[in-house]
């Protein structure tokens, strides 16, 4: 409300949406405030990485090679943070918000559709920074000595949660909340087991090694180790794998992603 001139005590309204980045920065807050608040989300983002990373630490159940387990199992419970975050979580959340009409109702505000889908991007990152600093300080209480450079490792990181937000994106726009509610956490589970997150990919057969190489959650966290665990330069072969994903799956979630 701004003063006419007029007359004391007379205004006129000033109608007009606020800043674009005050409206993304304000949707992103929300986001992760619902993000945080919400239990099953903060058991896939926080709770399971957090007792996979102790429990196989602290315990030998399975054979992670030489050195401390914790320098092979903390590369991957990142790789896993990442993922339960930009995909499950993401997915999950999303496609809940498309069957109740929120997705609609946002897409008619002043917001625009990349807008919203910034605040999400910047939700997840907000997140995942979270994620990784209390994980590192687990894993670090349990006798972790990481290596290589830490450009390296964001790098890593960033391409590996654009690749997840792609495919979260896609499963959360083109199925019905439910089957991706299912899908989801079925995935998640899969890739835990068959990802080299916990189990490392030499203990399969060498034909499932070579397709499993392949899958985003193996090139992360076989980057994330070579790097942390081995000091490793830049590697390529990871970056290039997480690159694919990334712009395959960004791009068919931009063309197939349904609104309503």
């Amino acid at each position: 409300m701004t003063a006419t001139g007029t007359g004391p005590g007379k205004y006129t309204p000033k109608p007009g949406a606020a800043p674009l980045p005050r409206m993304i920065a304000a949707q992103a807050a929300l986001e992760t405030r619902m993000l945080l608040r919400n239990g099953e989300q903060l058991l896939l983002t926080v709770v399971i990485p957090t007792l996979l990373l102790v429990l196989f630490s602290s315990v030998d159940i399975v054979d992670t090679g030489e050195g401390e387990a914790v320098d092979f199992l903390a590369p991957g419970v990142l790789a896993l943070a990442v993922m339960s975050t930009a995909f499950t979580g993401q997915a999950i959340a999303t496609g809940f918000e498309r069957r109740y009409g929120v997705l609609k109702r946002l897409a008619a505000s002043p917001l625009p559709r990349w807008g919203l889908m910034t605040a999400k991007t910047v939700s997840v990152l907000v997140t995942e920074v979270l994620q990784v600093a209390l994980l590192t300080v687990i894993a670090f209480a349990l006798g972790w000595s990481p290596h290589g450079n830490p450009l390296v490792v964001l790098l890593l990181l960033l391409l590996g949660t654009a690749a997840f937000s792609g495919l979260g994106l896609l499963m959360a726009g083109t199925l019905k909340a439910e089957a991706t509610l299912a899908a989801a956490n079925l995935v998640f589970l899969l890739l835990l087991v068959g990802g080299g997150v916990i189990v490392p990919l030499d203990k399969f057969p060498d034909a499932a090694r070579d397709v499993l190489g392949l899958l985003p959650i193996s090139a992360l966290s076989d980057g994330l180790r070579d790097v942390l665990r081995h000091g490793a330069g830049m590697p390529w072969g990871d970056l290039g794998i997480l690159a694919v994903w990334s712009v395959v799956g960004l791009a068919a979630a931009g063309k197939l992603f349904r609104w309503e």
